[in-house]
């Protein structure tokens, strides 16, 4: 019989979308009020994997990553889901959102997106919110899996989470 364990806390992460730079700011520190500092901030990429987001968040889209140095209980995945779309609906603007905020956990062993669209792969986490599982570690390496977003797939994007899943291994020696 397993002897249920208490998980270890993750990294959160959040992806901002927008066509607006100048929106960072004032959502990074809305982010930072309630998760703590920054820590690993990725570079400005394009967003051009696909034009869903652009009728209602404009264009050119752009995507920035964002670490927090405090780790949360994994069992926080689907509440900080419902406050980043709060987030995004403050910073909307004539019925419509002008940034996208996707959370996700990053643990030694995964990456889980929330979303609020069910899906085969997906596993319900409560409050109407799904966890995506997007990538796993395996073999020394971040793997994809056959429903794992493009731009989850690319190059950059690894190598970010692969900087996030260092600075995890760090932090949860300390914690």
């Amino acid at each position: 019989m397993s002897q249920p364990q208490p998980p270890p806390p993750g990294k959160l992460i959040v992806s901002v979308l927008t066509a607006d730079r100048d929106l960072l700011a004032p959502v990074a520190a809305d982010l930072s009020e309630r998760f703590g500092p920054l820590d690993v901030c990725g570079p400005w990429w394009p967003f051009d994997f696909t034009r869903y987001y652009q009728k209602e968040l404009g264009a050119p889209l752009e995507r920035r990553m964002l670490s927090f140095k405090i780790l949360v209980p994994q069992g926080a995945l689907a509440e900080t889901k419902l406050h980043t779309n709060r987030l995004e609906n403050r910073y909307g603007q004539n019925e419509r959102r002008r940034v996208n905020l996707d959370p996700g956990l990053l643990t030694a062993e995964r990456l889980v997106l929330a979303t609020g669209k069910n899906f085969t792969h997906r596993i319900y986490l409560g409050k109407n919110i799904y966890g995506d599982l997007t990538l796993i570690y395996q073999r020394g390496r971040f793997q994809t899996l056959p429903w794992t977003y493009p731009d989850y797939s690319e190059e950059k994007m690894l190598a970010y989470l692969r900087r996030v899943r260092n600075k995890y291994g760090f932090d949860i020696k300390g914690h």
